[in-house]
C-alpha cells in the first residue's frame, strides 16, 4: 500500500467528517484532500519531481499534514526537521539531502535562511503564513502559501509509477559519532508499522479523537497521519504542549487515548488544576522515547484512572518495535512485547542468540525496517547485517516474550523525549578556550526522564562560570541539547587505556536533584 492512497481510502470508507482541529479551525477529510492536491501542484511548479527532497520544518499545525501528502503526491521525498534544531544542524541536513524546496513558517524564516546561506543553490522557500518584510530578500525565492494556493489548480499530472519500496521519508537522526544520518523509510516501512499498530487498537478507538501533542515534523507525524486515515479518526493539533489545554480537549472530545513522552505525563500529574476537568474518558496514554518512572506510572493511574503504557522504537524501525498492550498484563521495567509483524532476537558479540533472560544486543527484523541510510553505505552496512537491524541497544527477553531495554545506545541521553548524543556537546565544549576536557552524562529526572550534566576539567589558571558555559552551548546548539547543570571536577575518571569511564560519573552524580 502506498501512503498516497490512504487519504482517498479514508474518504471512501468513512465519508466526509472533521479530520483536523487546530485552535478555531476545522478541516474535513475532503477539504484536506483538496488542499493536499493543491500543495502537490505548488511543489511540482517549483520543480519537485519523483525522488526530489523537500524539507519540512515548522511547529505543529495542519500544514504539516498538508505538506506531507502534497509532497508524496508528486513522488517527492519528505525530509522532516524539528524546528528546535540549531541552524548549523539544519544546514547539514540541507546539504546532505540536497532539498529543492523548504516548507516552513514565518517565525523560522530567518533560521532557515541562515541555514541555507552557504548553499550554492538556494532552495525555494514556501512560507505557510505572512513573512515579515525584512525576511524577504532577493537571494531567496519565498512563496506565500495562501496566495499561491488560492491561484493554483489541483495537481492532475500523469499517474505516478510509485512502488511500495520507494523512499517516502528521510529522517535525520544523530549518530553516536555526532554525524547525523538520514534514515530512509519507504512507503512499505511506514504503512506496515501503522498496520501493526492498528491490529492492537481497541474497537472503540475507530472513529475516535486523539491529541497531536508530539512533534508532527518527525516520525510521530507519519504515525498519527496514517492512523487517522486508516481508523477514520480525528486529531486535535497542539502547536505547544500545555497541560491545562490538554485537559480541556480531553473533556470536550471525550478523548480515550493519545501519545506523549514522560515529561508530559509528569506535567499532567502535577498540574494544580487537573481536578477542574472531567477526564474520565481517558483510558490510556502511550509513553515513548524514554523510560517512564515506575512511581509516576502508579501515581498517574491513581489520579486519573488511566494506564500509561510504555513502548520502544527507533527511527530505523518506522519506529515501533514493541509496546505494552491493552490485552496483556504490564510488567514493570518491560516495554511490552513485539508488535505484530516485527521479529526480534538478542545476540552476543559474536552474533549468536543468547538464552532467555540474558542480556545482549537487540536485533529487529520486519517490513518496518529501513533499507539504510541516505548516501551512507558504511553506516548502512554496520546497521543492517544478514537481514537484521542492529539497534545497538542492550536488552533481554523473559520466558513470556516481554522485552526489557537494559541500556540504550552508548551514552545516549533522552531528555523530555528528545535524543541527545553527548559527543555533539562534548566536541563543542572542548572548543571553549577555558575547557580542557568534557564528559556529558544523563542523570535521572522524574520530570524529564533524564537531565544533561556536563562534567568539566578547566585548563590551568582558566576562569569560567557554569552560566557562561551554558550560554556558550545555547549559542551553538538547540537549547534542549544543552546542559542543565555544569560540574567542575579536577580530572575525569579513565581506564588503563585512557578511555573516560562515564559509568563512574553517572554513579557520582546520580543523586543530583535537578527537577
Amino acid at each position: 500500500m502506498l501512503l498516497t492512497e490512504l487519504l482517498g481510502g479514508n474518504i471512501e470508507n468513512f465519508g466526509e467528517y472533521n479530520l483536523l482541529y487546530f485552535y478555531d479551525k476545522t478541516y474535513t477529510n475532503s477539504e484536506t484532500e483538496i488542499i493536499c492536491k493543491k500543495v502537490s501542484s505548488l511543489v511540482h511548479s517549483l520543480g519537485v519531481e519523483k525522488g526530489d527532497r523537500v524539507l519540512i520544518c515548522m511547529p505543529n499545525c495542519p500544514e504539516v499534514i498538508f505538506s506531507y501528502q502534497g509532497v508524496l503526491g508528486v513522488g517527492g521525498i519528505i525530509v522532516p526537521a524539528m524546528y528546535l534544531l540549531h541552524e548549523n544542524e539544519i544546514n547539514f541536513i540541507l546539504k546532505n539531502s540536497e532539498a529543492k524546496v523548504i516548507i516552513t513558517s514565518s517565525i523560522l524564516l530567518q533560521k532557515l535562511k541562515n541555514a541555507s546561506s552557504d548553499l550554492s543553490v538556494k532552495p525555494k522557500i514556501i512560507c505557510i503564513d505572512q513573512p515579515r518584510e525584512e525576511d524577504i530578500q532577493e537571494e531567496f525565492e519565498i512563496i506565500e502559501w495562501e496566495k499561491a494556493l488560492s491561484n493554483i489548480s489541483i495537481y492532475e499530472n500523469a499517474p505516478l509509477e510509485l512502488k511500495e519500496s520507494d523512499v517516502a521519508v528521510i529522517l535525520y537522526t544523530s549518530g553516536t559519532t555526532g554525524i547525523p544520518k538520514g534514515v530512509m523509510l519507504t512507503h512499505k516501512n511506514l504503512y506496515s508499522n501503522s498496520m501493526s499498530g492498528l491490529k492492537l487498537r481497541a474497537e472503540d478507538e475507530i472513529r475516535s479523537t486523539t491529541l497531536g501533542v508530539l512533534p508532527l515534523a518527525h516520525i510521530y507525524g507519519f504515525g498519527i497521519m496514517n492512523s487517522m486515515f486508516l481508523l477514520g479518526s480525528s486529531v486535535v493539533i497542539f502547536d505547544k504542549f500545555d497541560a491545562e489545554e490538554v485537559f480541556k480537549v480531553i473533556e470536550k472530545f471525550k478523548v480515550k487515548s493519545f501519545a506523549a513522552v514522560p515529561a508530559m505525563v509528569h506535567a499532567m500529574y502535577y498540574h494544580p488544576n487537573a481536578y477542574k476537568y472531567d477526564l474520565s474518558s481517558l483510558e490510556t496514554v502511550g509513553s515513548g522515547a524514554a523510560a517512564l518512572a515506575i512511581s509516576l506510572r502508579h501515581k498517574f493511574k491513581e489520579k486519573f484512572g488511566a494506564e500509561v503504557r510504555d513502548a520502544y522504537g527507533l527511527s530505523e524501525a518506522s519506529p515501533g518495535v514493541a509496546t505494552q498492550r491493552n490485552d496483556m498484563p504490564i510488567k514493570e521495567g518491560s516495554v511490552g512485547v513485539p508488535m505484530p509483524g516485527v521479529n526480534i532476537k538478542i545476540v552476543d558479540e559474536g552474533g549468536y542468540e543468547v538464552p532467555v533472560g540474558d542480556v545482549g544486543e537487540l536485533l529487529v527484523q520486519g517490513d518496518n525496517v529501513t533499507p539504510g541510510y541516505f548516501k551512507n553505505e558504511e553506516e548502512t552496512k554496520k546497521a543492517l547485517q544478514n537481514g537484521w537491524l542492529h539497534t545497538g541497544d542492550m536488552a533481554k527477553v523473559d520466558d513470556e516474550g516481554y522485552l526489557y531495554i537494559v541500556d540504550r545506545k552508548k551514552d545516549l541521553i533522552i531528555r523530555g523525549g528528545f535524543n541527545i548524543y553527548p559527543r555533539d556537546l562534548e566536541e563543542l565544549l572542548v572548543k571553549h578556550e577555558a575547557v580542557l576536557e568534557a564528559a556529558v552524562i544523563g542523570v535521572p529526572s522524574e520530570k524529564m526522564s533524564e537531565e544533561i550534566v556536563a562534567c568539566i576539567v578547566k585548563k590551568p589558571d582558566a576562569e569560567v562560570s557554569a552560566s557562561e558555559l551554558i550560554g556558550y552551548c545555547q549559542q551553538n546548539l538547540a537549547k534542549y541539547k544543552t546542559p542543565r547543570h555544569i560540574e567542575f571536577i579536577h580530572e575525569l575518571p579513565k581506564n588503563g587505556v585512557g578511555k573516560i569511564m562515564k559509568i563512574k560519573l553517572r554513579e557520582q552524580f546520580a543523586n543530583l536533584i535537578l527537577d
